[in-house]
C-alpha cells in the first residue's frame, strides 16, 4: 500500500493541519471514495486548498489522485487477503499481523532514507579510520551487531553501551573518524554529549532514531531515520527493531558493493573465522 505508507512515513514531520488530514485518511481509507476534496475539509474543519496542498506535497496532482492511488492500494491490500484467507492455521493467522507490520516498518523507512543517505552514511563510516558505535538497552544490541559488522568489512569498528565506558574510545575520534549513536527516541542526555563531543574533536556523526523531531537527529552530522506504526504497541516495538536492523543491514550493503577491499576483507574474515570454528 504505497500511498497509504507514505502517510505513515512522512506523518511526523507534518505540520498540526497536515497530521489531522493524515490520520484522517488512514482511519477511514475504506470511506474516502464518498469524501469530495470540500467535504474531507468540511469534515476536518479546514479549507479546501489545504487538503490540495496536502495531496502536492505527497507528490501527487491534486486530491483526485491521491484518492486514486489509495483506492488502488486498498485494492491490492484485499487481493493479498484473499490470496492468504484460509491457507494457514492459527499460527500463521497470529503472526500475520506481525509479518504485516514488520513489512510495512522496512517499506516507510525505505521510504525515508532515500539511497543518497545510505551512500552517504556509507561513505563516512568507508572514510573513517575509526568508528565508535554507541546504544543503550535494545539499541545496544543493535549496536554491537553493526560493529561486528563494520569490522568483517574491515573497518576499525568497536561498539560500547555504556556511555561512560565509551569515553575512552571516543577521546581518540579524529577528524575523519565516526561516531554512531542508535537511539529510538533520541533523547538521552549522555548520547547527546557523546555526539556533541565527537563533533567537537572533528568526527563525524550518524545519528539513527524514530522518525520524529528530537534532539539526538537534530544535532547529528547524518540521520538516518525508523519509522514503524502500529496499532498495538507490542507489534509496533517488534516492528521498530525489525526495521532498524534493515535499515543497518542496507547500510552494510552498500558498503559491500562500494569497495572491492571492503568485499575481500569480509572473505578473509569469514574464511579466518571457519578455520577458527573448525580446526
Amino acid at each position: 500500500m504505497s500511498s497509504l505508507l507514505k502517510i505513515r512515513a512522512e506523518r511526523d514531520r507534518m505540520s498540526a493541519i497536515e497530521r489531522r488530514i493524515a490520520d484522517f485518511l488512514l482511519d477511514n481509507s475504506q470511506l474516502l471514495r464518498d469524501y469530495s476534496s470540500q467535504q474531507l475539509a468540511s469534515a476536518l474543519g479546514i479549507s479546501q486548498s489545504s487538503v490540495v496542498k496536502f495531496s502536492q506535497k505527497l507528490g501527487f496532482k491534486g486530491y483526485p489522485d491521491l484518492k486514486y492511488a489509495i483506492g488502488e492500494a486498498l485494492a491490492r491490500g484485499d487481493a493479498e487477503s484473499l490470496d492468504t484467507e484460509g491457507a494457514g492455521s492459527a499460527e500463521t493467522a497470529a503472526t500475520d499481523p506481525l509479518w504485516r507490520a514488520k513489512s510495512a516498518a522496512q517499506e516507510e523507512t525505505a521510504l525515508v532514507n532515500p539511497p543518497a543517505q545510505i551512500g552517504a552514511a556509507a561513505a563516512l563510516l568507508s572514510g573513517a579510520a575509526r568508528v565508535l558505535v554507541h546504544g543503550r538497552g535494545e539499541d545496544g544490541l543493535h549496536a554491537a551487531i553493526f560493529a561486528a559488522r563494520l569490522a568483517q568489512l574491515g573497518i576499525a569498528a568497536t561498539a560500547q553501551s555504556d556511555a561512560m565506558l565509551a569515553l575512552p574510545a571516543l577521546a581518540a575520534l579524529r577528524t575523519g573518524d565516526s561516531l554512531v549513536v542508535l537511539s529510538e527516541h533520541g533523547s538521552h542526555a549522555d548520547s547527546l554529549g557523546l555526539v556533541r563531543t565527537a563533533r567537537a574533536a572533528g568526527a563525524r556523526a550518524i545519528t539513527v532514531t524514530r522518525h520524529s523531531a528530537n534532539p539526538l537527529r537534530a544535532c547529528a552530522d547524518l540521520a538516518l531515520l525508523v519509522s514503524a506504526h502500529d496499532a498495538q504497541p507490542h507489534i509496533e516495538a517488534m516492528a521498530f527493531r525489525s526495521a532498524m536492523q534493515h535499515l543497518l543491514d542496507a547500510v552494510v550493503l552498500r558498503l559491500w558493493q562500494s569497495d572491492r577491499r571492503h568485499r575481500e576483507h569480509f572473505v578473509h574474515t569469514r574464511e579466518r573465522l571457519q578455520n577458527l570454528e573448525n580446526p
